[in-house]
């Protein structure tokens, strides 16, 4: 099994989720749209240059071959190129997603919340 790739990428507008072998992560919109490593925004970057400060979304993905993923934001911007390995590390500085809580039913018919 090739560890380096994610098992599963789940979008919505607020996160990118990404399930790995050993765990998944939710990486926020902002988080990624402030981690683009493209032309302009490595530039931006260099002449310290404040990031986007509009709310911005995730609005779709495109794989670039096997190695990396494309991401589409809300602001139009769609030149990022967030390379699995790239990714891998945001996920490691983001932590584990949390756990959805599970809710079990007491003996007296009231729900418990556990999580």
């Amino acid at each position: 099994m090739n560890t380096s790739l994610p098992l599963t990428v789940g979008l919505s507008p607020q996160r990118l989720q990404l399930q790995w072998p050993d765990g998944t992560v939710d990486l926020p919109a902002a988080a990624l749209r402030a981690a683009c490593r493209c032309g302009p925004c490595r530039a931006r970057a260099l002449r310290n240059e404040a990031a986007v400060e509009t709310p911005v979304e995730l609005a779709g993905a495109e794989p670039v071959g096997q190695y990396a993923l494309q991401l589409i934001f809300s602001d139009g911007h769609d030149r990022g190129v967030y390379p699995w390995a790239l990714l891998r590390e945001l996920c490691a500085a983001a932590g584990p997603a949390p756990r959805p809580a599970a809710i079990l039913a007491s003996s007296n018919g009231s729900a418990v919340l556990i999580g």
